[in-house]
């Protein structure tokens, strides 16, 4: 088993940043690619980002490239997601998610433990 736990969500203004925390504990963390996705009301939950477990590799969604930084830190067992210009559109809650190797990063459903969730609000 691995526990998720998401922090550093709240309100900020479009064009802000935020940077949200999600540490792990329970199996290796290192034995895991770690994923982002969010949820905004009334849509499907969709893919942000993930990185593999040494940090090499990284994957963004096209909505987010070049305004969203995916980073780890294995001796501290904690993903990173810094997020920069944000848009009234990124508001959602954010998820993240661990699971083994990097195949089908993109998918939800490949992804074998989450978190609850942090709320991300950008306001206009």
């Amino acid at each position: 088993q691995v526990q998720l736990v998401e922090s550093g969500g709240g309100m900020v203004q479009a064009g802000g940043s935020l940077r949200l925390s999600c540490a792990a504990s329970g199996r290796t963390f290192t034995s895991y690619a770690m994923g982002w996705f969010r949820q905004a009301p009334g849509k499907e939950r969709e893919f942000v980002t993930a990185i593999s477990w040494s940090g090499a590799s990284t994957y963004y969604a096209d909505s987010v490239k070049g305004r969203f930084t995916i980073s780890r830190d294995n001796t501290k067992n904690t993903v990173y997601l810094e997020m920069n210009s944000l848009k009234p559109e990124d508001t959602a809650v954010y998820y993240c998610a661990a699971k083994l190797g990097v195949r089908g990063v993109h998918f939800v459903n490949e992804y074998d433990y989450w978190g609850q969730g942090t709320q991300v609000t950008v306001s206009s």
